[in-house]
Parts: structure tokens; sequence; C-alpha cells
């Protein structure tokens, strides 16, 4: 598929309006899986996705404990035509497989090379930051980011659910590439200050959850939802909980009437809307098999109308009632 590429940031980075999240693929084990994953169907998602033409995947250490990265890995060397390779760090975790933030530097030397292994390349394209986690350590943070660029470990940084004075205080020391936020029709946080301040410094925008954990995807229903498996974490989140789920399920409605006039899925619609906010440079869409892929790609190429777009700020002017 002939799509368009955007630059990210003030970076050499040329990408695709969407790219191949992996979150899902890193499986079961730990606090926030999606439930088990078959690793041959990842594989599978992956090579799909960028034989249809995309050109970057976005992963962590975190996904599975290691396990996603592994996978990205696989594919990756698999390829001729090498994708560009998006990570993070300051992740890590307990035995029990529940997440905690590190932001010391020499944790997140060792959190590099044991990413540039899992992943078989020599070189990180862009190294993010995934929380802010301990706060007090940004700084310390930042300065290591920058020194493994100049080192030539990473060839660019950024950072990932960072507020805006979060940001500044790593830009006083070195510019971020990149900033990875939620970003879907169900979480709007960061309209206003956060695209504001991303718009003037360039820095570039990676959003992450388009499909709001899969719930605007087209293919969930009650049923899924309460058929989850133990270790799915979406069991208990608030949106996929009555009243919003209801509530949830007839916005899907809506993006599959304005996605029928395009012949696109209610994700590809979902997607799209999230692109079409001029800070976003490209949008993380996670994919569990090669299906997925083709229910989602028409989104790096759908341009919604003035009129489609009040149409669903419309559904939610109108109330939960609606």
């Amino acid at each position: 598929m002939d799509m368009k590429r955007n630059q990210l940031g003030t970076s050499d980075l040329s990408i695709t309006p969407i790219g191949v999240g992996t979150w899902a693929i890193g499986g079961s084990g730990w606090a926030y899986a999606w439930g088990p994953q078959n690793d041959r169907e990842s594989l599978a998602a992956i090579h799909r996705a960028l034989d249809l033409g995309l050109n970057w995947i976005d992963t962590a250490p975190v996904y599975g404990l290691g396990h996603a990265e592994e996978i990205v890995g696989r594919a990756v060397r698999a390829r001729s035509d090498r994708p560009l390779v998006f990570t993070k760090c300051t992740r890590l975790w307990d035995q029990a497989g529940n997440p905690y933030g590190n932001l010391k530097a020499a944790s997140i030397r060792r959190e590099v090379e044991d990413s540039l292994r899992r992943l078989q390349v020599e070189v990180i394209d862009l190294y993010q930051v995934h929380w802010p986690d301990p706060e007090e350590d940004i700084e310390e943070c930042w300065s290591t980011m920058a020194d493994l660029k100049a080192e030539g470990k990473v060839r660019f940084i950024g950072v990932s659910n960072f507020n805006v004075a979060q940001m500044r205080r790593a830009g006083a020391l070195a510019p971020s590439t990149s900033l990875q936020p939620p970003y879907s029709l169900l979480n709007r946080d960061i309209e206003g200050e956060i695209l504001g301040f991303c718009q003037q410094h360039r820095i570039g925008v990676l959003a992450y959850s388009p499909m709001m954990l899969g719930l605007l995807s087209g293919t969930m229903t009650r049923e899924r939802v309460a058929a989850f498996p133990p270790d799915d974490f979406r069991r208990n989140h608030p949106q996929f909980q009555e009243p919003n789920l209801s509530r949830n399920l007839k916005l899907v409605e809506l993006l599959r009437d304005i996605g029928s006039h395009h012949q696109a899925s209610p994700a590809e619609v979902a997607i799209a809307w999230t692109l079409h906010h001029p800070a976003v440079t490209a949008a993380i869409v996670g994919v569990r098999h090669p299906a997925q892929v083709d229910g989602v790609i028409g989104a790096a190429t759908l341009a919604l109308s003035a009129d489609e777009l009040a149409t669903i700020e419309d559904f939610f002017a109108r109330g939960p009632d609606a």
C-alpha cells in the first residue's frame, strides 16, 4: 500500500501514519497482560503489517517481561527491509510480574544492553522513557538518555506519558524527539496543553491506544468482554464496565456507520480520528494476528470529512444517555 510518511519531530525518521504496537503480543505472566498469545500469530501479524507498507514497530521490555522484544527481534531478523524499531526503558518488574519504575543511570544502561540483545539490532532507532517514575530522577534519567544517543547506542530519544512540566525539565537538558501519550475518542486528556506544547516545540506525537485497548475496534462485544481470560487486565478497566460499556458500544456503531461510506472498519475510523489532530505524527496500533492488520491498515490513508468529525463530536455533546 502506498502511504505518505511523516517526519517525527526534528529527527530524520520518516514514519508511516500508523505503526505496529506490541503490548498484547507480550502474552501472559505479568500485571498488564492481555491474556495468552500465540507467538506464530504475533510473527505473522508483524510480517503482514510490514508487507502492507508499515515501516516501524513500537515495543517495550515490560511487555511480557521481555517477550515482546524477543518476538520483534525474530520478526526483524527475518526481513531484508528492516523496519524502524522503537522501544522503551525505566519499567522493571518484580518476581510476580508487577512493573515498577527506575530512572537511575546504571539501570538504564543495563536495560539498553538487554533490549539490544533481545531485539537483535545494533542500534535502537528511538529509545523512550516509558514513565516518569520516580519523578525526582527525571534529570538523571534524561542525561543518561542523551549520553546513549551521543554514544551511538540509540539514534533518537523520546518520552512517554510525560506532562508539560516534565517535558520542560527534560528539554532543559537535551531535546526530545517525541512524546508517546494515550489518545483516543475515549481518552482526550492531552488535547490543549500537552498537544499544544508538542506543536510549539516540534516534538513528534506517537499516540497509543487509539482504539482504547481494542474497545473501538468494532469486534468487541459484551460477550467477548465477559469471556476475557482471568489475566486480561481489561476485565477491570472502567471503560469495559457498565454503564460505560453500553455507551462505548453505541459509539462503535456510529463509527461503523461513518466507515460504511469509506469501506472502512470502525477501527479505521477511530484511528483516523486520532490522526486528524495536527499535532499527532502517527498512531501505534496493536495487532495480535494477521486478520487484525487488514482491519486497521486503511486508517493510514483515511481522511474524515468535517461533517463526519462534527457528527462524532455531537455524539459526545448529547451526553451519556444519548
